[in-house]
């Protein structure tokens, strides 16, 4: 007997047995071929149905009509549902309908539903659910309307549901608030998948307070309720309060470990997303497609190639097939790790090449500056899709934009245009940031003002764009004509107005950001606003703001910590910023850096050496920053050995050409330490062209070792250059002034006037009460101007007393903005508290000695920062020793 794929028909029954056990046996059968797909079973059950009388009996007839479906047979069932089905109900329609929507053919089940004569929840519910499937959320939305004002069926668990997804899709936080009134108003709020859709509508809303607040009203969550609190906590609290959650899960799925891997992975801690991988593999856990998708992602921002080759094999063991996902983060892994023979092994491999598989190949060529063939590899792409994709585009014009391609990247504007690609906002948001970066920004308000349709991105790019030039007025135009506002569009705004020197304005925008009901500052904000007190000398505000991060759970946040390090060590308060630096348990490059670069700054280059070797028995390995930093304080403490040792330790151990910068920092150290010949062999050696910089250190060693002829050739350099800085012509003009060549120096006056060089005017300024008061030379703006002049005069009568003999200078040099803030902090802060000043310009001689006295005569501890670097004064010395 040949075995058949089917069940055969049952055979006829004992007359005596009942009618409802022959229909239960006919019905169980056809749900059996309808759930195998077994179309020819449910074919021959048919015509048993008609052969025994039983084929007008409408359950076996619906249930004939949902095998049909359930097998992907539509033209049987509308056969069935045209011919034989002469009496239909709601439940043969609503069966219908739900075949329709599962296939696919909206359309078709729309106009069924248009011609029922009665309906009832489950045909709503079925409509609904159609829309959402088919990711037409708008549409499912309107059925919810359209059925709560029909008033012929009312809503249930599956309907809010359904209503409240497609809420959650669009993001919509209005609605989502009037459908939480419509759930308690038909008291549904107690049902465990409406709680749970609840929960997961408002995270999706971005409303995550409030998310939280009805989760914990939850008796008994389910794991879909617990993974939506997952995604709220690590995208709006950060991931460790996500960890607290998934800790206390009494049970977690697949769901949950990814979501975690992800998480972490997202927020920079791919070690921890590995390890949880790990963790997840060894409770049993079996790993899917996301999980090695999110993982091999880890590895990639990681550069860990050997941990992506272990997971590399572990797909090929587990998995019956990589989906193009998992592909598509494989060719990411071994493209941005410089292994495109790898690459694109897996990328031929695959028999169903996506377009993000060739998205992610295309990127992983522009990483590594490959633009030749990622041009290649876009045609390629052409020709065996046969069509444009969007996102490949994207990233080909993000190409451009950071080549400033700006040829090329017309000519693929012009492929948009001819594509119809332009409509689509990713594409269009790639153009205004390619216009905008190469300088076009008429070309780039042109495609903005024309997209039918902008996202967050839309406007964040144009916001960016115009606070890059300078143009802040114009930048604030486009973020109040934004009707929705996010985190990302306020950080962008916030930036705008700190990297251009508005820090005050920059705070305000901070505060109204508070004000805001569905913002939530992030670590963005808080690195860009610590800059800005950094800038200002703010550090009692950084305070203040310091308590934000920890409101909000950022404290802990390793790029916050950061900033935090940095506004510290640049308000003059480096023992803060080493307790910050050795809390952070998750210290990066950054954070080494960070630490360096303040003590360099305040003259401690002993300790600068220390983090650093410290930096290098840790494993960390530095960067072209790192060096800058150490070789920085070498050069202010005078450590010309140190110094030589790590700039040739740069190249030979680590591999890092020095730079413009690095070779600035020795010409420092060798000409401040009387070795100006040495300096100057530097300079002839250089692999560049010397800058300004390079000249500038130089010509500032000859002042200080009174070589008037190397000075000469270093000025000679500088004037070469047309640097717009005033205080090189300044230094040189003073070096003949007190060589005697008074002619000399008139003519390097004469020379900055033809050149249009104006002297920058110095000015100082500091904090008091949470207000910065600025000075400036001779300054008779401050409302407090006679006292302080008057308290100036008597420091003045004070150190002459030690012996202070004031050289003859203009009137504006006894009152220089830094003195002027000298004796306003000594009128208005306690005797116990430090006064920190800070100084546009490089504090000159005078004054170093006048604060040094004072120092001395009022006990008082001053730290001044000015353009080079800080003076901590107390006791009549500075910390500088005279070495600046």
């Amino acid at each position: 007997m040949v075995a058949t794929p089917w069940p055969p028909p049952p055979p006829p029954p004992p007359a005596a047995a009942p009618y409802m056990a022959v229909t239960q046996a006919l019905a169980d059968a056809l749900r059996s071929c309808g759930a195998r797909g077994v179309l020819s079973g449910a074919r021959a059950l048919h015509g048993h149905l008609v052969a025994v009388g039983l084929a007008s009996a409408v359950f076996l007839q619906n249930t004939l009509l949902h095998a049909y479906l359930s097998c992907g047979a539509l033209p049987d069932a509308r056969r069935l549902l045209q011919t034989d089905i002469t009496n239909p109900n709601v439940i043969t329609h609503n069966i219908m309908l739900n075949g329709y929507a599962k296939l696919g053919r909206l359309s078709d089940a729309v106009e069924l539903f248009d011609r029922m004569p009665a309906r009832d929840v489950a045909s709503w519910n079925t409509l609904m659910s159609g829309y959402f499937q088919s990711r037409q959320y708008f549409a499912a939305l309107e059925t919810f309307q359209s059925m709560h004002q029909s008033g012929d069926s009312s809503p249930n668990a599956f309907t809010f549901s359904c209503a409240m997804k497609s809420c959650g899709a669009l993001g919509w936080h209005g609605l989502a608030l009037q459908l939480l009134g419509m759930v308690q108003k038909f008291d549904s709020q107690y049902d465990s998948e409406v709680a749970a859709s609840l929960v997961d509508m408002f995270v999706r809303c971005g409303a995550v307070d409030l998310a939280s607040r009805l989760f914990v009203r939850v008796e008994n969550p389910t794991i879909f309720c617990r993974n939506s609190m997952l995604v709220g906590y690590a995208k709006t609290y950060g991931v460790d309060c996500a960890l607290e959650l998934f800790d206390g899960m009494p049970e977690r799925d697949v769901v949950s470990w990814n979501m975690m891997v992800s998480a972490l992975s997202q927020s920079g801690r791919v070690r921890e997303a590995l390890d949880m991988v790990v963790e997840m593999y060894s409770k049993g856990m079996r790993l899917d497609s996301t999980t090695y998708t999110s993982s091999l992602t880890a590895c990639a921002r990681l550069s860990s190639l050997e941990w992506g080759k272990q997971l590399h094999a572990q797909v090929i063991r587990n998995l019956p097939r990589i989906d193009p996902y998992v592909a598509s983060a494989l060719v990411e892994l071994y493209a941005k790790g410089g292994c495109f023979k790898e690459a694109k092994g897996v990328f031929n491999s695959l028999r169903d090449r996506n377009s993000v598989a060739w998205t992610v190949l295309i990127s992983g060529f522009l990483q590594y500056g490959c633009f030749t063939e990622s041009v290649e590899l876009f045609n390629q792409m052409r020709a065996e899709l046969m069509t444009l994709d969007q996102f490949a585009l994207a990233t080909l014009i993000s190409g451009c934009c950071s080549r400033m391609d700006l040829c090329l990247g017309r000519q693929l504007h012009s492929l948009c245009l001819k594509s119809g690609q332009i409509q689509a906002v990713v594409v269009s948001n790639s153009l205004i940031s390619m216009y905008a970066k190469c300088g076009n920004l008429q070309s780039a308000e042109l495609i903005f003002r024309f997209m039918n349709e902008r996202d967050i991105v839309s406007w964040t790019s144009m916001i960016t764009a115009y606070s890059q030039v300078g143009n802040i007025t114009k930048a604030r135009q486009f973020f109040d004509g934004m009707s929705t506002k996010n985190v990302i569009t306020w950080n962008a705004m916030l930036g705008a107005y700190i990297q251009h020197g508005a820090e005050e304005d920059g705070l305000k925008m901070y505060s109204a950001m508070l004000s805001e009901k569905d913002v939530r500052p992030d670590w963005v904000t808080y690195v860009t606003l610590f800059k800005g007190c950094a800038d200002l000398g703010a550090s009692k505000l950084g305070d203040q703001i310091i308590g934000g991060t920890v409101k909000v759970g950022l404290i802990l946040d390793t790029s916050v910590a950061n900033a935090v390090i940095t506004m510290y060590s640049k308000c003059g308060r480096i023992l803060e910023a080493r307790k910050v630096f050795d809390f952070l348990n998750g210290k990066d490059l950054v954070s080494w850096n960070a630490m360096i670069t303040g003590y360099s700054q305040h003259g401690m280059g002993k300790q600068a050496i220390e983090i650093f070797d410290d930096m290098l028995k840790r494993g960390a390995k530095p960067d072209y920053i790192s060096y800058v930093a150490v070789l920085s304080g070498c050069s202010h403490s005078g450590l010309v050995q140190e110094g030589k040792s790590y700039f040739d330790m740069m190249k030979r151990v680590h591999n890092i050409s020095p730079g413009l910068e690095h070779f600035s920092c020795m010409v420092d150290l060798l000409g401040r330490s009387g070795h100006l010949t040495e300096a100057k062999d530097l300079i002839d050696k250089m692999p560049m062209k010397p800058t300004a910089e390079v000249w500038g250190a130089l010509l500032s060693a000859c002042k200080i070792h009174g070589n008037n002829e190397l000075a000469e050739l270093a000025a000679k350099h500088l004037f070469e250059l047309d640097s717009p800085d005033s205080g090189s012509y300044m230094l040189m003009a003073k070096i003949y002034a007190d060589a005697g060549k008074s002619d000399d120096s008139a003519q390097v006056r004469k020379l900055m006037r033809d050149k249009g060089i104006k002297k920058n005017p110095g000015y100082s300024w500091m904090e008091v009460d949470n207000k910065v008061h600025v000075f400036k030379a001779d300054d008779v703006s401050h409302p407090q101007v006679i006292a302080i002049r008057n308290k100036l005069d008597k420091l003045m009568e004070k150190i002459a007393a030690l012996g202070y003999v004031r050289t003859e200078s203009p009137r504006s040099e006894i009152h220089h903005s830094e003195k002027l803030a000298v004796a306003f902090g000594l009128m208005v802060l306690p005797d116990w508290m430090p006064i920190h000043i800070m100084k546009n310009l490089r504090i000159c001689s005078d004054c170093h000695t006048v604060i040094k006295l004072i120092s001395s005569v009022t006990g008082r501890e001053f730290v001044i920062r000015d353009a080079v670097r800080f003076h901590h004064f107390k006791g009549g010395t500075c910390s500088c020793g005279d070495y600046w």
